[in-house]
């Protein structure tokens, strides 16, 4: 009996994410505040009961699994963040997340004022997108937690 190809997984340069039931994925070059905007997701939800865990930071895998996209952090850095400032950081994490968003980190002069529904094609898998500014976390995170309230995530 023939499995068929083995596919290996998609190393991803992007920080993964839970909150409550919701995977995100948040990309951007090095330096555009991917591992901030995580950190600040995750301690906005905290504070109002909601859960949250980290995934990975900076580096994910990637695979398709009927036809959802999986992340999961390398096990080398499983469970922590480079924290600006302090190094890796020991966090509270979860090894694999079901991504339902992802969220890329533009420059802010690249970023439509209006968005219209998009998508990016990640390992195989069609997952909703929308563009934020790079290191402001203080119009992505309003930005996400309304994104999440939005249909197809209610």
């Amino acid at each position: 009996m023939n499995a068929g190809p083995v596919v290996r997984p998609e190393n991803i340069h992007a920080t993964g994410l839970l909150i409550g039931e919701r995977g995100i994925l948040v990309s951007g070059a090095s330096g555009s505040g991917k591992t901030t905007l995580a950190l600040a997701l995750i301690d906005h939800c905290r504070q109002r009961g909601l859960f949250s865990r980290l995934i990975g930071d900076d580096q994910l895998f990637a695979e398709a699994h009927a036809g959802r996209l999986v992340c999961r952090a390398p096990a080398t850095i499983e469970g922590l963040a480079e924290v600006p400032g302090l190094g890796p950081w020991a966090l509270a994490f979860e090894p694999a997340c079901v991504v339902d968003l992802h969220v890329r980190l533009l420059p802010a002069g690249e970023i439509a004022r209006f968005q219209e529904d998009a998508s990016d094609d990640i390992a195989g898998c069609a997952v909703p997108r929308i563009d934020l500014a790079e290191r402001n976390v203080q119009a992505a995170l309003p930005a996400v937690m309304a994104r999440l309230s939005i249909m197809p995530f209610l």
